[in-house]
């Protein structure tokens, strides 16, 4: 089964792979973004390093947040006008969740994204942050 975050932001304000980097290290997360990491262009599987493990990451996609939200009124609303849609995607390791989430804490805290599980509301940062330690302890329970 396959999980979706939504992170739906101001195209000018998608973070370019420095800019991304320094917003992780400023929160304390040990999580180093794929040297090749290309805002826009990347498509699918995006690896990560994760407490000097590497492998762990998500699926990602870049669109049109329009494209996203369709005809749904109630997801138009979590969009709040931005007019762009990161879309995160990943199965059930920990691992794969702890990225997602910290990348997400990274863009609404510094790149005023709204950030949706699934199509529910937006989580505040401190209950995603929250998150992301959860998930850091169930996935060092795993192999």
């Amino acid at each position: 089964m396959s999980n979706s975050q939504f992170a739906f932001i101001q195209r000018q304000s998608v973070p370019d792979r420095a800019t991304l980097q320094a917003s992780l290290d400023r929160l304390g997360f040990d999580l180093q973004l794929h040297p090749d990491f290309t805002r826009f262009d990347d498509s699918g599987f995006l690896p990560f390093t994760l407490n000097g493990t590497e492998g762990p990451g998500f699926e990602i996609h870049y669109s049109e947040a329009q494209d996203v939200v369709g005809d749904d009124e109630n997801f138009a609303a979590i969009a709040g006008g931005r007019d762009y849609c990161i879309t995160m995607t990943w199965g059930g390791r920990m691992k794969d969740l702890a990225c997602v989430m910290m990348v997400s804490c990274a863009l609404a805290q510094d790149f005023g994204a709204a950030v949706s599980y699934e199509g529910e509301e937006p989580s505040p940062l401190e209950e995603m942050l929250h998150t992301v330690q959860v998930a850091l302890k169930e996935a060092a329970k795993e192999k």
